[in-house]
């Protein structure tokens, strides 16, 4: 695949108190007209923003969106979901937890002894084990969503797919290729979502995860989930997998644009790249097949990355062009309260 030469533009989003500076990395994003969702790489909530007025590429009056409001979760609002994956479609926000474990951080002066058994400490996470669907309610200030049970007409209320045996990565525990892989955290080549992208009705109805890993002899893989609702519930009606030739990286967030699917890619560990937006032909439009090649994906661009910050993290599909934000920003990308992002034209 050969690279298509760009350079993009600045965005710039006014997060007000969830500033970077104050510790908020960003890990998904989904754009509706003049709105636009964040996902916070900690914690259980999103932010919404509204794009500045007069055909500015900026965003700002950012206001945090509880999930544990908008939607009957397990635990409590200091329980991490780990949103990293969100679409929006027929007026419903959805949103895809990482359903990953985690291992222990080894934070810098960490003595030597201790390395060794914080390494060893693995938490199975079940507050990231989230798949839900939130109804968007219009207003002055665009879509917004509403208290859990709360039904906004036509759309129904709030559901999600439940976290236990009737859950996604209960459907998984006896899978020949993902089974071994649900116990490994994210970061080590372990079972980690991050990526959704829903196709409507007329489509088929499918929710598509995309997993940062595992990578499987550099193949990625992109989940199938077909599910209904059931009141305040997502029923789990079928999984079914397909393998994608990524050249050895896995799927960092997904996004729809037209009937294609795009696909941002970078690496199922912790390394800083590389990282490169590819685009899957009428992907967004019916059902995938068992294994795209390399051949069948066209590359849209590579992304830069930085040295030990600047990781590609979240994509949207704007007007102007293809959104890019960042986990781990880079200093240039802070401006006050403000983080930049990269904007690719559109007519790339």
């Amino acid at each position: 695949m050969n690279a298509v030469p760009s350079t993009p533009l600045p965005v710039r989003l006014d997060l007000g108190p969830y500033a970077p500076t104050a510790g908020v990395d960003l890990s998904g994003v989904a754009v509706v007209g003049d709105t636009m969702f964040l996902a916070p790489d900690e914690g259980s909530g999103l932010l919404r923003l509204r794009r500045v007025p007069g055909g500015s590429l900026d965003w700002e009056l950012p206001e945090e969106v509880p999930l544990t409001d908008a939607v009957d979760l397990k635990g409590g609002p200091e329980d991490e979901v780990d949103a990293e994956g969100l679409d929006v479609v027929d007026g419903y926000l959805w949103v895809a937890g990482s359903h990953s474990a985690k291992r222990k951080r080894i934070k810098p002066g960490t003595a030597p002894a201790e390395v060794g058994p914080r390494l060893a400490d693995v938490d199975p996470q079940p507050s990231r084990s989230v798949l839900a669907r939130l109804p968007l309610k219009d207003g002055p200030e665009g879509p917004h969503t509403v208290r859990a049970g709360k039904e906004v007409s036509g759309l129904g209320e709030a559901a999600r797919l439940p976290a236990g045996k009737k859950g996604l990565l209960a459907a998984l525990a006896d899978d020949e290729h993902l089974a071994p892989f649900l116990d490994i955290p994210g970061k080590d080549n372990g079972f980690d979502v991050e990526g959704v992208a829903v196709r409507d009705a007329q489509a088929g109805g499918a929710v598509v995860l995309g997993l940062r890993g595992p990578v499987l002899r550099g193949w990625a893989v992109l989940l199938e989930v077909a599910v209904h609702a059931d009141g305040g519930k997502l029923v789990l009606d079928g999984v079914t997998k397909h393998f994608v030739d990524l050249e050895g990286l896995g799927v960092r967030d997904l996004a729809r644009e037209g009937d294609d699917l795009l696909i941002l890619a970078g690496p199922t560990m912790v390394l800083d790249g590389p990282a490169r937006i590819v685009r899957l032909p009428g992907g967004a439009a019916g059902p995938l097949p068992p294994a795209i090649t390399g051949d069948e994906v066209a590359l849209v661009t590579e992304v830069a990355v930085g040295r030990g910050c600047d990781r590609p993290e979240g994509l949207a599909v704007l007007p102007e062009g293809l959104l890019v934000l960042h986990d781990t920003p880079a200093p240039h990308r802070l401006d006050g309260t403000r983080l930049v992002g990269d904007l690719w034209p559109a007519a790339m």
